[in-house]
């Protein structure tokens, strides 16, 4: 427990031995900072008076504490730079560098989401939906080995390909994949809203995926379920429109459509991807977002 002593400026002589009110003076942190950054394991007092509690500093800590602080600047939450402080240089530097890559991806998606709310609150919510073109499909009766999650929306494309890429691989010995792969939303995913979505993969053989579900499937809740015959309303989508806020639209778009004609959604919504992602350009087709229609 720190003592009234601790808050005081101490002997700024005393390079060796700065109370945490002197530290703080001169790394520009208050003292309730200092405080939360021991706890944390950020910034850990060159010792600690035994009897007083009292925290004292070395003057050569400066500079990390400064560090602390600056990144702090950036956001970056405390754990993130708990791990940049106790890495060394290059490691450091990469570290911050995946971090801002993040942020600025992350913003970029929010100007985006900012404009496109823009057009809607203004009234020109329609100019936005016209450049989609809907169009309808009747898919046959599959048999699809699935794998269900609750996710976030910051979680959600990380699982997607993992999950894809599982089933895609254990398609194999169920003979093989026979249509695009789809991901179902049984229930909305934000960052509010954790689904669950619901990955799918088309297989030939109904028996031999019901065999490995059974002995292999368990580690990722694999299953094997019929995807009935269904028709789709659905609009064809570039890689970059894969991206919040452009696939919003292109979901309204498809609903918009469906409203118009007096169609009747009949099932959750689906994203089927056709193409090869990593080797697709930004304006490269590559997803169909569809409803099932009736």
């Amino acid at each position: 427990m720190d003592g009234g002593g601790d808050d005081g400026v101490g002997d700024a002589r005393d390079d060796a031995s700065l109370t945490i009110g002197a530290f703080a003076a001169r790394a520009r942190l208050s003292a309730k900072a200092l405080r939360l950054y021991d706890r944390l394991g950020l910034l850990v007092p060159a010792r600690v008076d035994e009897v007083s509690g009292y925290r004292y500093y070395r003057a050569g800590q400066t500079e990390q504490a400064r560090l602390v602080a600056l990144l702090r600047q950036l956001d970056m939450p405390l754990a993130r730079v708990a791990e940049v402080v106790h890495a060394d240089g290059d490691r450091a530097a990469g570290l911050l560098d995946a971090y801002w890559s993040a942020v600025e991806t992350r913003v970029a998606g929010q100007r985006t989401l900012a404009e496109y709310l823009r057009g809607r609150l203004s009234g020109r919510g329609s100019e936005v939906y016209e450049k989609f073109v809907v169009e309808t499909v009747d898919v046959p009766e599959r048999v699809v080995l699935s794998e269900t999650r609750h996710t976030l929306a910051d979680e959600l494309s990380p699982w997607i390909g993992a999950s894809l890429g599982r089933l895609e691989e254990a398609a194999g010995d169920c003979g093989g994949v026979t249509a695009a792969p789809f991901v179902v939303y049984h229930a909305e995913v934000s960052m509010e809203s954790d689904g669950p979505a619901e990955s799918c993969v088309p297989v030939a053989d109904a028996a031999a995926a019901r065999r490995w579900s059974e002995e292999r499937g368990r580690t990722w809740q694999t299953r094997v379920r019929v995807e009935p015959a269904r028709r789709l309303a659905y609009t064809r989508i570039t890689k970059a429109q894969v991206a919040h806020p452009q696939i919003l639209a292109a979901f309204e778009a498809v609903e918009e459509w469906i409203a118009a004609r007096g169609l009747t959604v009949a099932g959750p919504c689906r994203e089927v991807y056709f193409a090869d992602w990593e080797a697709a350009g930004p304006e490269d087709p590559v997803c169909d977002v569809a409803f099932p229609v009736e």
